[in-house]
């Protein structure tokens, strides 16, 4: 299997490379009116590749963005495809099952991936290489190497990515990450994650279903895509994809993309991986097709001594991100923040304080990008180092021993079990190329 020996980006290559990006000459023309802004019938052309559930939410809020024009939607599902078109004010004619055909359409400048996550990397390098900017969904890979393909892609054909863990555009979600990377719960001890257990399965499903006949109206094969053959049964595809381990590691990823990458942002790890991985009570179903794990604990330590725990728990209150200090502890998830003590929520920040990327509307702000060239929120090199703990834990538990990793080499050195995973079996057709 081959592993990947690119080093990580530091933060002067970082900035070095935003500011190739900020080339305003890669712009596409037709995005652009008088003196930069948008002219009045040039908008932002997007187009939609999976536009089942987050694919449908990510449309909507694209459609109230007045910079946006959708004109194009694929997917391999004709019903999830006529209600994108219907809610977009889109013709049929302008829909198809196939991604490539929206991605060589030269009216496209903007691409929305809300595929499943065995189909990110395809979908991001084919469209980085036909020279669009991308809206992609979280996890950013459903592997490692394939998380670093696609950075080399967007970097190499200088293109705008961001991706879905919208946690980075959330207020309170900043103000508690910029309470821990100033020091105000003092020395940052350890980091708690919490997401939950069991499945939240969709449909009534129970993953013992039998094979099926494959409905008329869902491209199947299409829908494997780079994954092996695998008899159709409805209770595999679309949302409960996510519990079957060939294509994701349940709420490893699902939820752990969010929580680790609130967890990467507050420590300042956005630029490295754990060094020490151990996945132990890990829980699995014993039958049926729904193999990832249900229960786990998972513990990392980076190289500078800190300790990330991530829990599957049933309680909801531990849901989300618990920074805790020599000094007392923040939570965070999304709209809620609380701390050991209401003193530390009344902080005011000093004018020499750390200042992280203020962004108040996800989507909005990977359209301002694409306009101006700047970096996003959430752009691919840091979206790949949290989705890298996501999928170590993951490695870990389906290995079910430690694990050492090396951040700059991204592998786990000369243990062979674990570097066969650092990407995903693919069929022939859909190897990645940059």
């Amino acid at each position: 299997m081959p592993t990947n020996t690119t080093p990580p980006v530091t933060r002067r290559e970082f900035l070095r490379h935003s500011a190739k990006i900020a080339a305003p000459l890669i712009v596409a023309p037709s995005v652009l009116g008088r003196a930069g802004a948008v002219a009045p019938n040039s908008r932002i052309q997007l187009a939609c590749i999976g536009t089942g559930g987050q694919g449908t939410s990510n449309l909507r809020a694209f459609l109230t963005d007045e910079r946006v024009q959708v004109v194009g939607i694929a997917d391999v599902d004709d019903e999830h495809r006529a209600a994108a078109a219907k809610l977009a004010g889109l013709k049929m004619e302008q829909t198809t099952r196939d991604f490539r055909e929206i991605i060589g359409r030269g009216d496209v400048d903007v691409i929305m991936n809300a595929t499943p996550d065995h189909w990110h990397s395809n979908v991001v390098t084919a469209a980085a290489r036909a020279g669009k900017d991308l809206y992609s969904e979280k996890p950013l890979a459903a592997s490692i190497a394939e998380g670093r393909a696609m950075c080399i892609a967007v970097e190499k054909h200088q293109r705008i990515l961001q991706c879905g863990t919208w946690r980075r555009s959330g207020l309170k979600v900043r103000m508690a990450c910029e309470l821990v990377r100033n020091g105000y719960i003092g020395t940052l001890k350890e980091i708690e994650v919490g997401v939950p257990g069991t499945f939240a399965i969709r449909g009534g499903y129970t993953g013992m279903e039998e094979t099926q006949p494959v409905p008329a109206h869902l491209d199947y094969a299409r829908w494997l895509g780079p994954a092996a053959e695998r008899p159709y049964t409805a209770a595999r595809c679309h949302f409960n994809f996510r519990w079957i381990e060939e294509y994701a590691p349940g709420y490893i990823t699902d939820w752990g993309a969010h929580f680790l990458d609130v967890a990467q942002w507050g420590a300042g790890m956005d630029e490295t991986s754990p060094t020490e991985i151990d996945a132990t009570e890990v829980r699995r179903r014993k039958t049926g097709i729904y193999d990832a794990a249900e229960g786990f604990r998972i513990e990392y330590h980076y190289a500078n001594g800190l300790k990330v725990v991530m829990l599957s728990t049933d309680d909801k209150t531990k849901w989300g991100t618990r920074f805790i200090g020599s000094e007392g502890w923040i939570f965070t998830e999304n709209e809620t923040l609380k701390a050991s003590s209401i003193d530390i929520l009344r902080i005011k920040m000093k004018d020499n304080d750390v200042r992280l990327y203020e962004s108040k509307n996800h989507h909005r702000n990977f359209i301002d990008c694409v306009l101006s060239r700047k970096t996003p929120a959430a752009p691919a090199p840091v979206a790949q180092r949290a989705a890298t703990v996501c999928h170590l834990g993951a490695i870990s538990a389906v290995l079910k021993r430690p694990l050492k990793f090396d951040p700059a080499a991204e592998n786990f050195g000369s243990d062979a079990d674990a570097n066969a995973l650092l990407i995903r079996p693919m069929r022939d057709e859909w190897k990645l190329t940059a």
